[in-house]
């Protein structure tokens, strides 16, 4: 098979070390221009005839469709990586003819590899033991470690029962409902009656004897449980089949709780050796982790990640570590700051990511990650060659009003909305609005033209980013 390979002055270098080693099969390359995604359709069509080819692999930047070119010369026409230096990686894509005509080869070789990481998650689960299971979920042993996703104040949630599914699609293995101390056994019963037909593990948060004997006839997991309580809830608990985790409190060590649970016919025990916020504690409570209590452990990450203005990403993925290094079975997270919104799907593929790197000294290219805004690697592309160069001068403070009107730019219901005249576009990509916009005539000045751009796009980034929209504010 011959391959040809349309590139452009800058990215030629690159593309030719990339390819250096190429043994199954031959290629030409041939620059096109100055850059390579500037390939246009009756260019590569020319290039084509003038260098026949069994397969054409264009930049993964190119933007054009090639589809009728491809008819035309019957040459199929794939779209390679986005960066000239990672077109390597294609090969073995190129090889067995599975590039795509529409998706650049870097995604489609992203998408396979995670696909790949959530099969190997499937069968690991399903091959892996447990100390016990809650409703069907494994807890412990060489089980995954799973994530309690706690609902605080769940009494006073408008919106409950949609927070519990929300929670399970985000990742969640169970869910907690959490109660304050306002809250009474009627508070409780309503609550769990609320989510009963789901098929979820769920617990209840609370001290409280009471609480927790109003939750027991739907609850799978009581937290927590301590020296004091056990004796008046363990017949109670045994009963309703309940897991249970037990905290150090009244006087007793956590060692003193559990041997009295195990005492009293408690068998399902999680051991919580309690993790403390930062400059309170943390570093030192993170040793109470380290023995082996016989049963399974929780990491409440609540107090670290909800008691740090850090992002929750790195916290979560950090945190993960922490429990697969303690043998910890289970962590606890919370979304119930602003700043922790999305924090249950990250610590999910944190804790997958350490699943997957059981057998590698690192937690690291497995196909998932928790890598949001900073890329795993900086591209070293070529840099932007010129004759000349002039500094843009501040721009003029006037402002001309576009004769077509304004927009009021705002996100709802996770969707961008361009608001003029009482009427609205929507759409979730800001390119999509826009050009709604255009084609409708509904801007008439370049300079609107251009901000209207940069504010529909800052809007989509808050929406892929979780934060709020401010026309033009920062972000």
């Amino acid at each position: 098979m011959h391959v040809l390979f349309p590139t452009g002055h800058q990215s030629a270098p690159s593309l030719c070390s990339a390819l250096s080693k190429v043994t199954g099969f031959t290629y030409d390359i041939i620059e096109t221009g100055e850059i390579a995604s500037f390939l246009t359709p009756a260019s590569l069509e020319e290039l084509i005839y003038a260098h026949p080819a069994d397969l054409v692999v264009v930049s993964g930047m190119c933007t054009a469709s090639f589809q009728d070119i491809e008819y035309t010369t019957g040459v199929p026409i794939r779209r390679g990586t986005r960066h000239a230096a990672d077109m390597g990686m294609c090969v073995p894509l190129i090889c067995a003819g599975r590039l795509s005509p529409d998706m650049p080869a870097d995604d489609m070789l992203a998408k396979e590899k995670a696909g790949e990481a959530r099969k190997k998650l499937a069968v690991m689960e399903s091959q892996a033991d447990a100390s016990f299971m809650i409703r069907g979920v494994k807890i412990g042993g060489s089980s995954r470690i799973k994530v309690i996703h706690e609902i605080m104040d769940a009494h006073r949630h408008p919106a409950l029962r949609e927070a519990v599914i929300s929670a399970v699609e985000r990742g969640a293995d169970i869910v907690d409902l959490g109660f304050g101390f306002d809250a009474v056994p009627g508070d409780v019963v309503r609550c769990f009656s609320g989510v009963e037909d789901l098929g979820i593990p769920l617990s209840i948060d609370t001290l409280d004897p009471a609480l927790i004997s109003a939750a027991l006839f739907r609850a799978d997991l009581i937290f927590s449980l301590t020296k004091d309580t056990i004796p008046l809830l363990a017949e109670e608990i045994q009963r309703a089949g309940a897991a249970c985790v037990l905290i150090p409190r009244d006087g007793a060590t956590l060692q003193e709780t559990i041997a009295l649970a195990k005492e009293s016919g408690l068998t399902n025990i999680i051991a919580d050796p309690l993790l403390l916020p930062p400059l309170s504690g943390m570093t030192k409570s993170l040793f109470g982790y380290l023995p082996d209590f016989g049963c399974p452990k929780v990491l409440g990450c609540v107090n670290v990640v909800e008691m740090m203005d850090a992002d929750s990403p790195g916290m979560c993925a950090l945190l993960a570590g922490i429990s697969a290094e303690t043998g910890a079975a289970c962590v606890l997270i919370s979304e119930h700051s602003d700043k922790t919104q999305g924090a249950t799907a990250e610590m999910r593929r944190a804790v997958e990511l350490m699943a997957l790197s059981g057998d590698r000294p690192y937690p690291k290219d497995v196909g998932v990650d928790v890598l949001i805004l900073k890329e795993k690697r900086l591209r070293r592309e070529p840099p932007v060659v010129y004759d000349e160069i002039r500094d843009a001068p501040e721009a003029s403070a006037s402002l001309v009003y576009d004769p077509k009107g304004n927009f009021r730019i705002g996100i709802l219901d996770g969707k961008i909305i361009a608001v003029r005249n009482g009427k609205a576009i929507r759409g979730t990509s800001w390119y999509d609005v826009f050009s709604a916009i255009v084609e409708e005539d509904g801007v008439s000045l370049l300079d609107h033209a251009a901000y209207l751009g940069k504010e529909l796009y800052k809007a989509e980034l808050a929406i892929r980013f979780g934060r709020s929209f401010e026309q033009d504010g920062m972000f």
